[in-house]
């Protein structure tokens, strides 16, 4: 799949801005980098902080990325391996926090919004939008645990740099699954998974409990034993990862 890269100085959101045009061409990606958005958005309706100049906030755009809908969470699962692969060159400590935010021991580093079209049970376009804190040192807003990659190595580090590594590996994984290596995409997903070995707290509708992570379906549900072994499946937005103060 070829790659063609734009680069602009401000929008709104680098989501919003392919959403206003056509798909590109079954065999080419299209990447759009913003030196600044001024309404940059997350999960929901979480927004993303991002100094000018400072991070990366760019997005990708497919046509018919040949994934079954029902298996659409793999999508989730490449962005951020391939984030993932760009960021543990620099460290060691760099794990995927299910869903798909990317986190630097307890503070996240990264995170992704992707947005499907679907016609006829077959996705049909999908945009991913991501930012990766690289050289902001001070967070403002009142996001909990924001990180950035100065933060972690005490330099400034090219932003052309990480957005070439994040697009490599981002084509290695997305080939994988055009290939159909879904078994082995889940297991180098699950054997970088944060808070992947042990007990640790959570918090659902019902209040706070302690478990560990068992699996995550192909369906992206989250599997969770509590310290009662009891199992218990959760969609995305349905419990909360209890950090660190």
């Amino acid at each position: 799949m070829k790659i063609h890269i734009d680069y602009i100085d401000k929008t709104e959101s680098t989501n919003s801005y392919f959403s206003q045009q056509s798909a590109p061409p079954s065999n080419l990606m299209k990447v759009i980098v913003a030196r600044a958005q001024s309404a940059g958005r997350g999960q929901g309706s979480n927004s993303w902080e991002s100094e000018e100049g400072k991070n990366l906030t760019f997005s990708l755009d497919i046509t018919r990325p040949q994934v079954p809908l029902h298996l659409n969470f793999y999508l989730s699962i490449i962005v951020a391996l391939a984030i993932h692969d760009a960021l543990s060159r620099y460290s060691k400590d760099i794990t995927l926090k299910w869903p798909n935010d990317v986190y630097y021991k307890d503070k996240k580093i990264s995170g992704t919004l992707i947005e499907t079209s679907v016609n006829s049970q077959i996705i049909t376009r999908c945009i991913f939008g991501i930012g990766i804190n690289v050289n902001q040192k001070e967070f403002v807003s009142d996001a909990p645990n924001p990180i950035s990659l100065i933060n972690i190595i005490n330099n400034e580090t090219k932003l052309s740099i990480v957005l070439a590594k994040t697009l490599k590996a981002f084509r290695k994984y997305y080939d994988q699954l055009r290939l159909g290596y879904y078994n082995s995409v889940k297991l180098q997903y699950m054997n970088v998974l944060y808070r992947s070995k042990g007990i640790f707290p959570y918090r659902d509708k019902d209040g706070l409990f302690e478990a560990e992570i068992v699996g995550i379906k192909d369906n992206g549900h989250l599997c969770l034993k509590d310290t009662e072994g009891r199992v218990r499946e959760y969609e995305q937005k349905e419990v909360q990862f209890v950090l660190p103060q």
